[in-house]
């Protein structure tokens, strides 16, 4: 199966817990490392992104903070808090299911992974895939029906 399908079923748990869908998996030589969605509503925890949730778990898995030559699959274009944890974990390569339009921090608003600071590079590949962007509509359409 391909990484960011189960990145999509991630988002997916996320989206039936009321909790905006973001999924994201850590893949190193062919292996899932961690697979994580969205948990900042359950856990009441800004931090609780899916990206964040998804680098602690590998980095636990592993053993060592370095997730070089490791892959990160997302369905969201990361915001500028995970954009700068996923280039402190030395991520090597980060696949980005769709764009956010709002708080993209790797091409769409800003490129923070573009800049020297972090002392790595991450190769950020765009691979649009149209369930991420349906799946983010379908849910904040739900959710501002149900504020009327």
């Amino acid at each position: 199966m391909e990484y960011m399908n189960i990145a999509i079923e991630e988002a997916w748990k996320a989206y039936n817990k009321g909790e905006v869908p973001v999924g994201a998996v850590i893949v190193r030589d062919g292996e899932i490392i961690s697979r994580q969605h969205n948990l900042k509503e359950e856990k009441k925890l800004t931090t609780a992104h899916a990206e964040i949730l998804a680098i602690e778990e590998a980095s636990r898995k592993l053993n060592n903070w370095r997730l070089s030559g490791c892959h990160m699959y997302v369905t969201l274009e990361p915001c500028p808090m995970c954009a700068a944890a996923i280039a402190q974990s030395r991520i090597s390569k980060l696949f980005i299911g769709t764009f956010n339009k709002d708080m993209g921090a790797c091409g769409s608003t800003i490129n923070l992974l573009d800049y020297d600071i972090f002392n790595w590079k991450v190769d950020v590949k765009w691979c649009y895939n149209q369930k991420c962007s349906d799946l983010l509509t379908s849910f904040f359409e739900n959710k501002r029906s149900k504020k009327n």
